[in-house]
């Protein structure tokens, strides 16, 4: 006796028409929904509360991830097995791997944030590339950072390019969304945050800073445009501007290194005897 196949779901399923739709910025706003692609993505999403409300996977995916299957339903996300080629008709990626999640949005409002009364916080002013926003989140997720902050003038946190960039760390750290750059560092500053811009243009550089022990306090990184860094009236909302000092013959470092650089320096000043102290104490 033959074994039963599995039902597939659809292609012509207004399920899957719905999922292929946030693939455009417009239909995400809309929904409030975003696509989490790959056993990374969808695992962390599977593991952050109600995030996840639904799950496409193909079968050999359902099976080789069974233990994300199971985390799926185990938060009540709708579980949909599906052909191939509907996944690669949802995904967004060349070579999708057989796993394509529907999250809510997860943005944090940016208040909440500062009640929090971060210490290390990446702020994303002007930055266009999605790939490169996921990054710089992933590196401050790395970092330890407490929170990122985009500006009104970056990209779609929800990009699925940023999404895959951040490599999951979209869900583990606060996300504050479509926040201006001025409210930004005013709100941070208030919170007894030191606001620092990272930009080619600094008259001091990141060596200079840490020699003189003035890292080890709560933190704001602001970083800028891919091609063209931060511009003036952004720079001056700052109490700092600095560069990432080049040793070598190098013309210069993306976004996403100097990002990792910065912040692993406001991390590593933090950590060191008498670092970071909380904001409350005198």
């Amino acid at each position: 006796m033959r074994p039963v196949s599995p039902e597939l779901i659809s292609p012509r399923s207004p399920r899957v028409a719905a999922a292929r739709r946030l693939g455009k910025r417009n239909f995400r706003g809309k929904e409030r929904l975003f696509l989490a692609e790959g056993p990374q993505a969808v695992r962390e999403a599977a593991g952050y509360g109600d995030t996840l409300v639904e799950l496409f996977a193909t079968v050999e995916a359902a099976e080789r991830y069974a233990d994300i299957v199971g985390a799926a339903r185990e938060v009540g996300a709708r579980v949909h097995l599906a052909a191939d080629a509907v996944i690669e008709d949802i995904s967004t990626t060349v070579t999708p791997q057989g796993l394509v999640g529907v999250c809510r949005f997860l943005d944090t409002p940016f208040d909440e944030i500062l009640a929090a009364r971060p210490k290390l916080v990446a702020v994303l002013a002007h930055v266009r590339d999605p790939g490169n926003a996921g990054t710089v989140l992933r590196c401050a997720d790395a970092a330890g950072a407490e929170a990122v902050v985009l500006t009104d003038a970056s990209v779609d946190l929800y990009n699925p390019k940023a999404v895959r960039a951040s490599v999951g760390s979209l869900f583990h750290l606060p996300v504050a969304v479509g926040v201006p750059v001025e409210r930004a560092v005013a709100g941070l500053r208030e919170a007894g945050v030191r606001v620092l811009a990272a930009d080619g243009a600094g008259e001091d550089d990141l060596d200079t800073e840490l020699d003189a022990g003035t890292m080890g306090g709560p933190t704001a990184w602001v970083f800028g445009n891919e091609a063209w860094g931060l511009p003036e009236e952004t720079r001056a909302l700052t109490d700092a501007v600095l560069r990432v000092p080049i040793h070598g013959k190098a013309e210069s470092l993306n976004l996403a290194t100097a990002a990792a650089v910065c912040l692993y320096a406001s991390a590593r000043a933090q950590r060191a005897a008498g670092g970071c102290r909380s904001v409350t104490e005198s």
